[in-house]
């Protein structure tokens, strides 16, 4: 009877805890997302509400300011509503810095031109993408004859070019891998890459494809062409910019001067400055003084600024 009484016991543990396991999910286990634990931190969840309702904003009233393409071609890893949050964080805070610190029109000035700011870094940030992308538009191009002469199709070649090519060339060869296998035709997304880049020599890679597929022959000969001009043109390059790298170094003394001045007689004598900043014919002062500045810097810029 005790054996019997045990067993009993036993199944009918048993069946209780087969009656309240928990349900398996049919996702597999490896595809599963990973538990995403949410953080004590106020902050951390006042930030995570934040960018919410930006979100949410956005979503019912589209910007065109920060747009997604214009971060994605940046290279930054930042949502529109992300940008949002540190563009008004950061003129909140030179706000209460320029107003604290200096006078409340120079905080004023900083709430003022954030939204600036941020786009002359975004701009900071794509052309020096777009000079890294130039910068390796030769050895894309080996990898792509490589890839072709040991037998692979063109987007195969792409795809390889992808896993072993640097950032940003890696990043956009994957986003062209990654649009054909949606439908989108690999003439369009390469003519689309060149323009996103802003790169005239990738413009050539892609019609040199689209023809080669139209007409036939030797992909790869063909591309070692297009890389042998592609490399000239970029010696030639080089050579224009050294011989104008002397007037863009002057023009950037000449753009900082004024700066250099004024934060020295801010430093050596504070009361000699600070009428500019307390009186209102020293707002209109440094209303002009803007106003020249940013004239004279578009006329150097035009200067320097040659093209090839």
């Amino acid at each position: 009877m005790f054996v019997t009484g045990a067993v009993l016991c036993f199944t009918a543990m048993g069946l209780v805890m087969l009656a309240f396991r928990p349900l398996q999910s049919p996702v597999p286990l490896d595809r599963r997302r990973p538990l995403q634990l949410e953080s004590d931190s106020q902050l951390t969840r006042f930030a995570g509400s934040a960018v919410r309702g930006v979100e949410n904003y956005l979503r019912q009233h589209p910007k065109r300011f920060l747009r997604r393409e214009v971060l994605e071609t940046a290279g930054v890893r930042l949502s529109q509503a992300d940008m949002y949050l540190l563009v008004i964080t950061g003129g909140v805070t030179g706000l209460a810095i320029g107003w604290v610190l200096i006078a409340p029109v120079v905080g004023l000035l900083l709430l003022v031109l954030s939204p600036a700011f941020a786009h002359l870094v975004l701009s900071f940030l794509t052309g020096r993408r777009r000079k890294k992308f130039d910068s390796q538009l030769g050895d894309t191009l080996q990898l792509l004859t490589g890839g072709l002469r040991a037998g692979h199709s063109i987007l195969r070649a792409i795809d390889a070019a992808a896993t072993e090519a640097d950032s940003p060339t890696g990043d956009e060869m994957r986003r062209i891998v990654a649009e054909t296998s949606l439908g989108k035709d690999l003439l369009l997304s390469l003519l689309d890459t060149s323009k996103r880049m802003e790169n005239e020599d990738f413009a050539w890679i892609a019609q040199a494809i689209q023809i080669n597929r139209e007409v036939g022959g030797d992909l790869a000969d063909v591309l070692d062409q297009v890389g042998h001009t592609i490399r000239e043109r970029s010696e030639i390059k080089g050579q224009i910019k050294s011989l104008a790298a002397e007037g863009k170094f002057s023009a950037y003394i000449l753009a900082a001067l004024p700066f250099g001045i004024a934060i020295m007689l801010a430093v050596v004598s504070p009361g000699y400055v600070t009428p500019l900043f307390s009186e209102p014919l020293g707002w209109a002062m440094l209303g002009g003084a803007a106003v020249m500045m940013t004239i004279g810097c578009l006329w150097l810029r035009k200067i320097i600024d040659l093209k090839f």
